[in-house]
């Protein structure tokens, strides 16, 4: 026989259900403008019917319902659009890392514009054009030094400007991996939580949150898969386990980063004096946990640190350097040896006003370093009169009055085609030098032409993953994000759900009332 009272139990249960769901509703608009929240709801559940199938079960028409109960509080989440996000932010962190590495270069080179070297050239050019065709001229000769001077700073500016750039990306290295330590020791420990709530038969949604906010981070600086572990006991089947993070390398292995039991700490291994800023410095390894796993700087997962390591080189040792930023030092270094030795042995082949011969930029021994080295020579700022601008002497063993023919071969300097580095200047025969083919003005054309289309392109891909980054995030956000709109009429509807329940417990209070104080009272 069913209850008397089994009418108050099911308004009662519709009445909390209602309300449970009301105080998830105010949680969601509260959250509303919260980073990563999820936004949640009460799964109803209809309470087990009376009465349960049995032998003595009572005689009636068929079970009834005895009301409802909150079965769950889960958020709305998608893990696929989760995935496709990561992938897309693990891309748009390389290439927005590289567009910035890229654009900054650019700023320094400054080319094609009225200040580069590009420019500081061919003024020095033209300067000693003017000097051929009034070789005795002071104030030409002046001019002369003063372009020289320009061209040797260029150099050393654009050396020194890129060597900077290049000892932030190396802080920045450090910082990333500091950041990616912490991201990581913050999900371990809300792997703790979770595994310490979820036996209980509890969904921590917030923490679910918080743990996937800190995984989307990640995925900005490596390309790394989620597994999920059960955390046991009498955890719900919905819910979403503990994490286990890897390393997707660029072989497609996999390295374990996170795991049910702990973390792992990144540590950068750069070699020279153990600090990636150092000028000469490279990354030759990441290390995860010390010592115990080493990734290669070709085989780190893709992302913001690879793209980062990657400008700012990684190499075996100090001779073998492949980056963005040391290919274009290098480069340089060759340019400038290369202009400074032809540039010498023809300004050898003259004679100065006083007779004499030698260097017009100081000789430099080695190839690097040649653009942070290269300056004009001593005898050069001290005498204009050694500066050789004539191809012969007169009787008196000064140079020839009037003749200008050297200072007009050496503006011939820049249209020396170099084959297999090798140069030919007449007089002085076959010259070694670094740059393999071309001229020094083709090859530096060639440098500012190579970057533009690295710049092009990192620009164009950064586009592109952002776009494609920020239409899935769109679809996340339509399926996750809290619309106060929709909160509000669900709230309209709890409301008048909770109600109705309270209203029927009223009329069940009524009934009972009746038969409680109003039997019995026949004829009295």
């Amino acid at each position: 026989m069913r209850s008397t009272f089994m009418g108050l139990e099911i308004a009662r249960r519709g009445m909390f259900t209602q309300q449970s769901a009301l105080y998830t509703t105010g949680h969601n608009i509260a959250n509303a403008n919260t980073p990563g929240y999820s936004r949640q709801r009460v799964n109803f559940e209809q309470t087990e019917p009376y009465p349960a199938a049995s032998l003595n079960r009572p005689q009636i028409p068929g079970q009834m319902g005895t009301g409802v109960k909150a079965g769950s509080v889960q958020r709305i989440r998608d893990s696929f659009l989760d995935l496709q996000y990561r992938n897309e932010s693990n891309k748009l962190g390389y290439w927005q890392t590289r567009s910035d590495a890229v654009a900054k270069m650019e700023d320094i080179m400054n080319e094609p514009s009225a200040y580069g070297l590009n420019t500081a050239m061919t003024k020095f050019w033209e300067a000693l054009q003017d000097l051929s065709v009034n070789p005795e001229n002071e104030g030409a000769r002046a001019a002369v030094r003063q372009r020289g001077i320009a061209v040797a700073e260029s150099f050393n500016y654009l050396h020194k400007s890129l060597e900077q750039i290049r000892t932030d990306l190396g802080q920045e290295i450090k910082t990333g991996l500091l950041d990616v330590n912490s991201i990581l020791k913050q999900i371990s420990e809300l792997n703790d939580q979770i595994k310490a709530i979820e036996p209980h038969g509890y969904l921590p949604n917030d923490l679910y949150d918080k743990r996937d906010l800190l995984v989307d981070e990640l995925s900005q600086f490596f390309h790394v898969k989620v597994e999920t572990v059960r955390s046991g006991g009498n955890a719900l089947d919905i819910a979403e386990g503990i994490y286990e993070i890897s390393l997707i390398n660029e072989d497609g292995s996999l390295t374990k980063i996170v795991t049910k039991d702990g973390y792992s700490n990144f540590s950068v291994d750069p070699s020279v004096s153990g600090d990636p800023t150092n000028p000469d410095g490279y990354v030759s390894s990441l290390k995860i946990d010390g010592t115990s796993i080493t990734i290669s700087p070709d085989k780190i997962a893709n992302g913001r640190i690879k793209s980062l390591i990657e400008s700012y080189g990684y190499g075996t040792d100090s001779n073998n350097i492949t980056g963005f930023y040391p290919d274009m030092l290098a480069n340089l270094d060759k340019m400038a040896y290369t202009f400074l030795k032809l540039f010498n042995e023809q300004h050898k082949l003259g004679y100065g006003l006083n007779g004499n011969q030698g260097v017009f930029f100081e000789d430099l021994s080695n190839v690097k370093g040649a653009a942070a080295a290269i300056k004009v020579d001593n005898r050069i700022m001290q005498n204009l009169d050694n500066i050789a601008a004539s191809s012969a002497l007169d009787a008196n063993g000064k140079g020839e009055s009037g003749n200008g023919k050297n200072a007009l071969a050496l503006t011939s300097v820049k249209d020396i085609t170099i084959t297999n580095g090798q140069a030919n200047i007449p007089g002085v025969g076959p010259i070694s030098v670094p740059i393999t083919g071309g001229t020094v003005q083709t090859f530096y054309q060639g440098l500012i032409g190579q970057l533009g289309v690295e710049g092009q392109e990192a620009e164009r891909m950064k586009f592109n993953t952002e776009t494609l980054a920020l239409s899935v995030e769109e679809r996340r956000q339509s399926v996750s994000s809290v619309s106060l709109d929709e909160e509000m009429t669900n709230m309209i509807k709890f409301q008048h759900a909770y109600n109705a329940a309270a209203r029927s417990l009223t009329a069940v209070d009524e009934m009972l009332d009746k038969i409680i104080n109003g039997m019995g009272r026949v004829g009295l």
